[in-house]
């Protein structure tokens, strides 16, 4: 039989200055370092574009130009959530006693996630007042429980997500 020798490679000297390790990058890190912005209506014709531009004709895609009317100033971070709310609808108290319909809502708030809808409902006790606010996301509560919700009660805010509230729509 003849016997196998592994070669044992050679050892390296080791050096005094160990090479650094590159961190890497968090978004926390990033935008603590960039000032937030508030977006402007040019940002979401943009974002329309892009989408819908290679599948639509010039004539369908001047029907998707929004004015700047239809949008509603950007908090300036100077504003908590419910003063922001009392400054653009300064009206609230007499919106909210004039609305007595079933199955919609006068103003519409999407989250992008559950979590940020809770914390949006949580932050706008100071304005809501006494009006319902329905929560419209599929954390615990099912479609048809929230269809059933809107159809026996009168609510006043809405605070969801676009998945949620699009599901609503369609039924």
């Amino acid at each position: 039989p003849t016997e196998c020798f592994l070669s044992q490679p050679e050892e390296k000297q080791e050096s005094t200055v160990k090479a650094k390790r590159r961190k890497k990058k968090k978004i926390s890190d990033v935008l603590l370092k960039s000032a937030p912005k508030p977006g402007v209506p040019a940002d979401l014709q943009n974002l329309l574009t892009q989408h819908f531009g290679e599948n639509r004709s010039v004539i369908e895609i001047e029907e998707l130009q929004l004015s700047d009317s239809c949008f509603l100033p950007a908090n300036d971070l100077t504003h908590s959530f419910s003063s922001y709310l009392k400054e653009i609808c300064p009206k609230w108290a007499k919106l909210r006693r004039s609305h007595k319909e079933k199955k919609s809502v006068v103003m519409l708030v999407l989250c992008s996630s559950a979590l940020r809808s809770l914390e949006l409902i949580k932050s706008m006790t100071a304005f809501k007042g006494d009006c319902r606010v329905l929560k419209l996301f599929a954390k615990h509560i099912k479609i048809k429980e929230h269809m059933n919700m809107l159809e026996k009660g009168v609510f006043h805010i809405g605070v969801g997500t676009p998945g949620r509230v699009k599901a609503l729509v369609e039924q």
